[in-house]
């Protein structure tokens, strides 16, 4: 197991490596100028000299390698640098940020297991009657009605019915934790019920799979308590398809809620990649993708050994 870890954690190196050069010059080729942007944005003309000069301050006269092993070197030493359109450090600029994103992450995740889980079981062992029709409804429209679309329509209702809007100010979990679960349970619930349709859908193909194999045959045919085959036998190994799809939502909501954190008001990582991107802000496009990228990495990490720890198959291999 300590040689599975090992390889898996060495495994990581290269993929940031390849992602931090595929970032690093795809950015490049990009067309537009981050110093014509801010100049453009004060509505003043800028001499050409003006405009050398700040690129020079930035660092964009250099040579690309230059600039690129300047930027490695800096992310050894968990330096990431200065946004080029703020001026203010990166990490400042994303732990601000981060906090609000992966709670609402976690939140909509717990929501979708407490939903997935058991429906899908449930809708396994109840297959083809009226509660797996429902449940398979339930999942489908799901996946049909995007989540920015529901947490509209959840404002609207609020506000219409209810006379009361959310908070539109994001408060930290450990200043006030009522004023924060108050504007990050409503978004958490509408990613969460998107997210449980994947999962439900394929807990129910998972566990169906699984009871027709030939042990949970056997194990019925000693004798067993239906629980205790389903807990014990069926649900364990279904589990691991389950816990795939699980992880990689996970990751992708940490960067991905882009038009969900504009319908709620959240200034979350997602706003804050389209605004770099928007920008041209060079150093905070790079330090978000490598930041989403290495919570996919490590994401996916977490899983295999959930994986190996419910697949001695895995362990042993």
């Amino acid at each position: 197991m300590r040689q599975y870890i090992l390889k898996r954690v060495l495994l990581m190196i290269p993929t940031l490596l390849g992602v931090a050069v595929l970032v690093f010059f795809l950015l490049r080729v990009l067309p537009g100028d981050i110093v014509e942007l801010k100049y453009a944005g004060t509505g003043t003309y800028a001499p050409k000299q003006a405009i050398e000069r700040e690129r020079a301050q930035l660092g964009l006269d250099k040579p690309l390698w230059q600039q690129f092993l300047s930027w490695i070197w800096g992310i050894v030493r968990f330096d990431f640098g200065q946004s080029m359109w703020t001026g203010r450090p990166i990490t400042h600029e994303i732990a601000i940020r981060l906090e609000l994103s992966v709670e609402l992450a976690l939140m909509a995740t717990l929501v979708a297991v407490l939903i997935s889980i058991p429906l899908g079981t449930l809708a396994a062992l109840r297959q083809d009657s009226w509660v797996d029709y429902f449940v398979r409804v339930f999942s489908i429209a799901g996946l049909a009605i995007p989540s920015f679309w529901l947490g509209i329509l959840m404002i609207l209702v609020f506000i219409i019915y209810f006379r009361w809007l959310p908070p539109l100010t994001f408060t930290s979990f450990w200043v006030n934790p009522k004023a924060n679960l108050m504007q990050l349970v409503w978004p958490a619930l509408a990613v969460g019920y998107r997210y449980s349709a994947v999962a439900t859908r394929m807990t129910r193909s998972a566990v169906l799979e699984v009871l027709r194999e030939d042990y949970i045959r056997t194990a019925r045919a000693k004798g067993l308590w239906e629980k205790v085959i389903l807990v014990r036998h069926a649900l364990k190994n279904a589990l691991l398809p389950v816990i795939t799809v699980i992880g990689l939502e996970f990751a992708f909501l940490v960067g991905g809620l882009v038009v969900t954190e504009q319908v709620f008001n959240l200034n979350g990582i997602g706003k804050l990649f389209v605004e770099a991107i928007s920008q041209r802000d060079y150093t905070m496009v790079q330090s978000l993708v490598l930041l989403t990228s290495f919570v996919f990495i490590f994401v996916n990490f977490v899983v295999d050994l959930i994986n190996a720890w419910l697949d001695p198959r895995i362990r042993y291999q």
